[in-house]
């Protein structure tokens, strides 16, 4: 391949910048003593909480604890039901109102669903993608309970100044951290600051299980209780001596696995060093595309730092010398261009959550929870969240291929991509300007009918 050939993008081409044999490593990062634990779970013959003498949970409970700085971890099944036990644990009840910021997973704004209260959206900071405070605010009304606040893709959200507007309105502070495990916020871990906070332990998190867990921190010794009863039919779970079988409260069976316990107990062990050698490799990626002018890479305030769990960019359409309308179309073009260098660049999430069509068409439980207070409808659009339709109409993220501890060199090779898309970019441009473009919440919205009609074509809704 000639010198011209190598110099020209891979979409119009040229050769990657990243070699295919360059791959992706596995994540988790499963190794002999991750096995061993599990087998040491297997061994014992104790499986779930509900088995006398069980120990794996207990022990990653209290490793939680202490790691995080907090009295109490309660280990569930998974970090959407940690979301749905905190909220109950709060008193959290039919008709409650809790807001939640508009760019999230799903589960952040489901959880209040299942417990039939209604979840308010808030937008975010185009910057920090996080709920700002003034949103917070902007949406409180006498119905407000709680409100969720999600360090989104490992960034501390601002605590300090919602915590603030919490206190002074009577509202609980849910930190739902399911992707910054060791992120610092003002000198403390979050999970630490919330009445009652949640992390998830799924196997694509920075601190993982081998597929499914969950884990609930708390200072509260009277949440605490309740969260565990919760998590078992309201039963009182003394840790020693027979189950009663009394269920005090309406719970869920939430009840964590041995085998996952262990697991993540043994990948927490080396959870401090892996996150070092990953902030080290990601910074030095960021750092170069940060040099871009035409990329904006995310960064922390000097105040907190990022878990670097998911990587979003933005990018900037006047410093590639086009107009400001046409950051969606560049953002679609430059993510092609970058795809085929062989970064795995692709959007995260596709529509806010007001937009999901769970939350846009009130779906719950036979109108339930909305009908209950008469709960106005406010706009699901773009008028109603200028900033998360923005942030998804003009970035990319990167997932996964960054975590592993081993992946340097791959993001040194990323990172020559980006420079190579920038330094190619007059290529680009005819293209962004003549696209036909479609915003994700569009595209997403038609596929999501298309889903629709073919799950239930002939027969309409099932009774």
């Amino acid at each position: 391949m000639t010198g011209r050939q190598a110099d020209r993008l891979a979409m119009l081409g040229g050769r990657r910048a990243v070699p295919k044999e360059l791959r992706i490593a596995p994540w988790p990062r499963v190794t002999g003593e991750d096995e061993a634990a599990v087998m040491r779970a297997l061994a014992s013959g104790r499986f779930t909480a509900a088995a006398a003498g069980e120990r794996e949970i207990p022990g990653l409970e209290r490793e939680w604890a202490e790691f995080t700085g907090t009295r109490h971890a309660i280990a569930v099944s998974n970090g959407t039901a940690a979301l749905s036990l905190a909220l109950a644990a709060l008193g959290v009840e039919p008709g409650d109102e809790v807001v939640v910021p508009a760019l999230s997973f799903v589960a952040t704004a489901a959880a209040p669903l299942h417990l039939l209260a209604v979840p308010v959206f808030a937008d975010i900071d185009p910057v920090t993608y996080n709920m700002t405070a003034a949103a917070f605010e902007a949406v409180i009304t006498p119905r407000t309970k709680a409100v969720v606040v999600v360090h989104l893709h490992g960034l501390p959200a601002d605590l300090d100044e919602i915590g603030a507007i919490a206190a002074r309105h009577g509202i609980a502070v849910v930190e739902d951290a399911a992707q910054a495990h060791g992120a610092e916020y003002r000198g403390r871990r979050v999970g630490s600051i919330g009445a009652i906070n949640t992390f998830s332990l799924n196997v694509s998190k920075n601190l993982a299980t081998c597929g499914e867990g969950g884990l609930i921190t708390t200072d509260d010794d009277a949440l605490a209780t309740r969260t565990t009863m919760l998590r078992q039919f309201g039963e009182l779970i003394e840790g020693r001596g027979s189950r009663s079988y009394v269920s005090h409260l309406l719970g869920w069976n939430n009840k964590p696995a041995a085998l996952q316990a262990a697991f993540t107990r043994s990948q927490l062990e080396r959870f401090g060093t892996e996150a070092k050698q990953r902030d080290a490799n990601v910074r030095r990626l960021l750092a170069r595309a940060a040099a871009l002018p035409g990329f904006v890479a995310p960064s922390a305030p000097a105040d907190r730092t990022h878990a670097w769990h998911i990587l979003r960019f933005r990018v900037d359409p006047t410093a590639f010398g086009l107009a400001p309308e046409l950051a969606g179309p560049l953002r679609a073009v430059v993510q092609r261009a970058l795809r085929a260098e062989g970064v795995p660049a692709a959007p995260y999430q596709l529509m806010p959550l007001p937009a999901q069509p769970v939350f846009r068409d009130r779906s719950g439980f036979g109108g339930l929870p909305w009908s209950l207070h008469g709960t106005p409808e406010v706009p699901c659009g773009p008028e109603g969240f200028p900033a998360a339709y923005q942030v998804l109409d003009e970035s990319f993220a990167l997932q996964k291929a960054h975590l592993h501890p081993d992946a340097g060199p791959l993001l040194d090779r990323y990172a020559d991509a980006f420079e190579k898309v920038w330094e190619r970019r007059a290529d680009l441009l005819g293209i962004a300007a003549a696209l036909e473009h479609t915003p994700p919440w569009e595209e997403a919205g038609r596929i999501a009918a298309a889903e629709w009609d073919a799950a239930f074509a002939g027969g309409g809704e099932t009774e």
